[in-house]
């Protein structure tokens, strides 16, 4: 059997039981709150975010995994004689990529790729990869077949508030407000050729109602989604809303496994709370 790592950024919002279930090593982003730089999900957590964002509204800073950090991190499995296959956050969103990119070209047997998503768009892939590995391909062969398989994963989340988003500045205070004001819940779609992200529907009303049609417009939209699996990611969110999400993608498909996962500090800081998204593979 081949001896393949498969790792990825930790922003490919996998839970413990998946990780571990696919065997599967991750690496963190660094969260910078006043000069203190914490490992996301390590020893910071969203709530901690919203928290200190709510005291100071200043957002907390996201660093990329750096060259050395990515190098260190990969070099004592090529030293033992592994192979290592490591997917990374969508390119155009970090410098993450190029700089896991640089790392690997320092070692032998790497290999790196950009999932051109992010989150459990980013997990899906993820998950592809070690479904491939446990059939006996080979590390390169994996990425040829995962190359072709990214535009097959359709990633969207529907936010509660534009506040964090134009806290980032990556929508004008005008829009933020208005949105909040009119009560609008905007969908954000992740083009699955680069990974940049773009709006999509608005929906007006309480979350509940608008979470209801963003899952039923999203699923109609596609007609051979692939029902092995989707995922429901969230920044933190009440029980009652994902319970809303799960039951209306199960009268909408008969998917295999439904995951449900919170998402990373990364992700979670510029989406806010009460965020909530899916993702799933299409045929």
């Amino acid at each position: 059997m081949n001896k393949i790592i498969l790792s990825a950024d930790s922003i490919c919002d996998l839970n413990q039981e998946l990780t571990d279930n696919y065997k599967v090593k991750t690496t963190p982003y660094t969260i910078v709150i006043d000069k203190v730089m914490y490992k996301d999900n390590i020893d910071i957590t969203p709530p901690d975010i919203y928290k200190f964002y709510s005291q100071s509204k200043i957002l907390p800073k996201t660093t990329s995994i750096n060259v050395n950090e990515y190098y260190n991190y990969f070099k004592p499995w090529v030293d033992e004689g592994y192979e290592v296959i490591h997917i990374t956050l969508g390119s155009v969103l970090t410098s993450s990529y190029n700089n896991c990119t640089l790392a690997s070209n320092e070692l032998d047997g790497v290999y790196t790729l950009d999932s051109q998503n992010l989150s459990v768009g980013t997990g899906l892939l993820v998950l592809k990869a070690a479904e491939l590995i446990k059939e006996g391909l080979t590390a390169k062969e994996v990425v040829k077949e995962l190359k072709k398989h990214r535009d097959k994963i359709h990633m969207s989340f529907i936010l509660n508030t534009l506040e964090f988003l134009h806290a980032g500045g990556r929508c004008s205070k005008v829009s933020s407000l208005g949105a909040n004001v009119l009560k609008i819940k905007p969908v954000i779609n992740v083009d699955n050729s680069s990974g940049a992200m773009s709006l999509g529907n608005k929906y007006r009303g309480s979350l509940e109602k608008s979470i209801v049609k963003y899952i039923r417009d999203k699923i109609s939209s596609y007609d051979n989604i692939n029902t092995d699996r989707i995922f429901i990611v969230h920044s933190g969110i009440d029980n009652s809303y994902i319970n809303i999400a799960k039951n209306t993608i199960s009268e909408m498909l008969d998917f295999k496994e439904i995951f449900i996962t919170t998402a990373s500090c990364t992700i979670s800081s510029h989406c806010g709370p009460n965020t909530l998204g899916i993702a799933f593979e299409t045929k």
